[in-house]
């Protein structure tokens, strides 16, 4: 794990995506550092990594479009499936190669509360635990489109679906008010959700089979509980929306001063879930 780290490490610096994805997680922190707090003598860091989080829409498809997407396209992917080293260890070194770039701005960023000391008294808990959050939450994204990656030997193609994810995940919260008014309208969601389920366990397992019987059940479960309960549907698909509403996890951080352990162990988690599918997905070309 340790070579392919240093590996990846090497190759983000040399074609420069790890100091074009530092500067720009920099240049918009600063912005926003300078215009909220600076320019108006406000000393709570914190306020800024809430806005400051949509920078990551153009930045993680940037970092993690080529992490396997370029090996695939090159063939060098099959140098790694005959590495004595498991498709798990392949997975995290990429991953933290890509999490190291974004530490270095994150190291940058710990300054910020040390700078604004000079103006006011600062809750150094709360600035750096938002900063822990922005971390995470950064981390889990990477995690995101590295699994996104692993799917596709296009570059392109990983960067556009990674871009359209984490744009629907950023505007989830304003969907959950639109798309939740009906039953019927839940269940076209709900069915949708379904089909995407079943696509990706048909990819992830190579098993058209089990996957389409797993997607027919789960259809069923949800026709039957659109006749018996409509209205627990509808909260049903509102409660999952707003779980899938990653960015909105970081506003008990930057405007309620809160440390949210919630929020910590569902980027943990995510991080963990995403790394695992992409091992998994690995694991499927291996032995195809």
């Amino acid at each position: 794990m340790l070579t392919i780290y240093k590996k990846e490490l090497k190759q983000l610096f040399t074609g420069m995506i790890g100091f074009i994805f530092i500067a720009f997680v920099l240049l918009f922190a600063g912005i926003y550092l300078s215009a909220n707090n600076l320019r108006g003598y406000y000393p709570n860091v914190e306020s800024i990594f809430s806005p400051v989080s949509f920078i990551f829409l153009l930045m993680i498809p940037v970092l993690t479009m080529r992490s396997m997407a370029e090996e695939t396209r090159q063939k060098t992917d099959q140098m790694l499936f005959t590495a004595p080293v498991s498709m798990g260890e392949i997975i995290m070194g990429k991953f933290f190669a890509m999490v190291t770039v974004f530490f270095v701005a994150i190291a940058v960023i710990c300054t910020y509360p040390l700078i604004l000391s000079q103006f006011g008294k600062i809750n150094y808990i709360g600035a750096y635990g938002a900063i822990l959050a922005f971390f995470l939450f950064g981390s889990m994204l990477i995690a995101v489109g590295l699994f996104i990656s692993s799917l596709t030997e296009s570059q392109i193609i990983a960067a556009v679906v990674c871009l359209g994810v984490l744009l629907i995940v950023y505007f989830m919260s304003g969907l959950v008010s639109l798309l939740s008014t009906s039953a019927i309208a839940a269940a076209v969601i709900m069915t949708v959700l379904v089909a995407l389920i079943t696509l990706l366990v048909k990819n992830m397992t190579g098993n058209a089979a089990a996957a389409y019987i797993a997607g027919a059940c789960l259809e069923g479960a949800l026709l039957i509980l659109l006749a018996l309960s409509p209205e627990l549907l509808k909260s049903g698909l509102a409660a999952l929306l707003n779980a899938l509403a990653a960015f909105d996890r970081l506003n008990n951080f930057a405007y309620n001063g809160l440390f949210d352990w919630t929020a910590v162990v569902y980027y943990l988690s995510g991080t963990g879930l995403f790394c695992f599918l992409a091992a998994q997905a690995l694991e499927k070309r291996r032995w195809n």
